[in-house]
C-alpha cells in the first residue's frame, strides 16, 4: 500500500522564483492514490508547473501520448493492473514518448529498489514520504537536462538537414557538370542528338537487370548502378580530341581514320585520370567512368580495341555500356545510313553474345526489350 506523498503538508513556502521552475513546461503525475496526486499536484502547480495527474498506467499512456507531451513524468512503482515498470516499458517503445524522462517516486527505498529503478530507464528514484524540496530540485535537474538534450537535438537535425542539402547541391552541380562536357563531345559529333540520354537509360536497366544475377548482385548494388548510370554520359568524352575531318565525315572511314578515332577511347580515359589527379581526394564516379571512356569498345572475345581485353577482364560497367552504345548506334539515324529497325537490332544485339559482347549483358537486354523500345520511343531524334 502506498504511503502518504508529503513528510510535512506545509507547501505555501515554496514559488516559482524560489524553484527557478520553467513555466512552459508539462509535468505528468501519476499515482493510484488521490490524496497522494492531489498533494504532489499541488506542490508542483505551486512551483509553476502545468502539470497533468492519471491515476493508473493506461491513463498514464493516454495522457503521454497526447500533444504537447509531458516534459517530464513522475511516476509511481506499485499501481494495480500496470505497474511503473510496465508503464516506462511502453513509453520507451513509443517514439513520440521514448524520449520523456521518468522519475521513479515510490515506496520502495531499499537499495536494491532504487538500483531496479534506474536500471529499467529511470532518469532519477524519490522515496517516499518525500521532501518537497527535493522533489523540486530533482524536477528541475531533469526538465534542465531535458532541455539540454532537444538543444543538441535539434542542432545535430539542423547539422544534418545542412549537410543533406549541401550534398544534394553538390551532386546536382556533379550532374550538370557532367551532361556540359558530355555535350561539349557531342556538340563536335552532331549526329549524335540525344545519344547521351538513351544511353544513359539503357545502361541503368542493363544494371538493373543484372542486379538479379547472384553472380553480380554482391557488385551491383543500388550505390554503384547509381554511379554507373551517373558515369555513363561522359563515355565518348575523348571526341573531343579527334579532328572534325574524321569525326564528322559523312561515310566509311579509311583504316588510317579509323585508327585515329579509336584514339578517342585512350584520350577519354587519360582526360578523366588528369581530372582524378587534380581531385584533393577519389571521386567514385570517376572511376567507373574513366573505364566506361577506356574500355566499352572492347570486345568480349578479345578482338576489340584499345587494349584487345577479352571476358571478363573487361570491366563489368564498360561491357554494359558496350551493349547500350552499339544498340544506339544501330537504331539511331546518321548522315551515312538510315536508322535500322527495332527488330532487327535486337537480333543483332543477341547474335553478339559471346563474340562482342558479354552474354550475360545480352541476357540482361533481352529481358528489358520492353523498357529499351520505350526509350528509344520517348528520346527518338527529330526527323529520325
Amino acid at each position: 500500500m502506498n504511503q502518504a506523498v508529503f513528510q510535512s503538508p506545509h507547501v505555501e513556502r515554496f514559488t516559482p522564483a524560489a524553484s527557478g521552475a520553467n513555466p512552459d513546461a508539462t509535468l505528468l503525475i501519476v499515482d493510484d492514490m488521490p490524496e497522494n496526486l492531489l498533494v504532489l499536484g499541488g506542490l508542483l502547480r505551486a512551483a509553476g508547473y502545468r502539470v497533468k495527474a492519471a491515476r493508473s498506467g493506461e491513463a498514464a499512456l493516454r495522457y503521454a501520448a497526447q500533444t504537447p507531451h509531458p516534459d517530464l513524468i513522475l511516476l509511481d512503482v506499485m499501481m494495480p493492473d500496470m505497474d511503473g515498470y510496465a508503464v516506462l516499458d511502453h513509453l520507451r517503445a513509443e517514439r513520440a514518448t521514448c524520449d520523456i524522462p521518468v522519475i521513479f517516486v515510490t515506496a520502495l527505498d531499499g537499495a536494491q529498489d532504487e538500483e531496479r529503478c534506474l536500471a529499467a530507464g529511470g532518469a532519477d528514484y524519490i522515496a517516499k514520504p518525500i521532501k518537497p524540496a527535493v522533489v523540486l530540485a530533482r524536477v528541475q535537474t531533469q526538465l534542465q537536462a531535458k532541455l539540454v538534450r532537444d538543444l543538441l537535438r535539434d542542432k545535430n537535425d539542423f547539422l544534418e538537414a545542412e549537410v543533406a542539402r549541401r550534398m544534394k547541391e553538390n551532386l546536382l552541380i556533379q550532374d550538370v557538370s557532367i551532361h556540359a562536357l558530355a555535350h561539349l563531345a557531342e556538340t563536335r559529333d552532331p549526329e549524335t542528338g540525344n545519344h547521351i540520354r538513351r544511353t544513359q537509360a539503357y545502361v541503368y536497366q542493363l544494371a538493373d537487370e543484372m542486379r538479379l544475377n547472384p553472380r553480380h548482385a554482391s557488385v551491383l548494388s543500388e550505390h554503384f548502378v547509381q554511379l554507373l548510370t551517373k558515369s555513363a554520359p561522359l563515355h565518348d568524352i575523348g571526341k573531343v580530341g579527334i579532328p572534325d575531318a574524321i569525326l564528322q565525315k559523312p561515310g566509311r572511314l579509311t583504316p588510317d581514320e579509323f585508327a585515329v578515332m579509336k584514339t578517342h577511347a585512350r584520350l577519354g580515359a587519360e582526360a578523366i585520370e588528369h581530372a582524378e589527379q587534380e581531385s584533393e581526394s577519389m571521386v567514385e564516379f570517376l572511376v567507373l567512368a574513366k573505364e566506361i571512356a577506356h574500355w566499352h569498345h572492347e570486345r568480349w572475345d578479345g578482338s576489340g580495341y584499345p587494349d584487345g581485353l577479352a571476358g571478363a577482364a573487361i570491366p563489368l560497367s564498360a561491357r554494359l555500356m558496350a551493349v547500350a552504345d552499339v544498340f544506339d548506334a544501330l537504331t539511331s539515324p546518321r548522315i551515312y545510313k538510315s536508322p535500322m529497325p527495332f527488330e532487327q537490332a535486337v537480333e543483332l544485339i543477341e547474335q553478339g553474345a559471346g563474340g562482342q559482347f558479354d552474354p550475360e549483358v545480352v541476357a540482361a537486354f533481352h529481358a528489358r526489350l520492353g523498357a529499351f523500345r520505350t526509350i528509344l520511343e520517348r528520346h527518338a531524334e527529330r526527323g529520325g
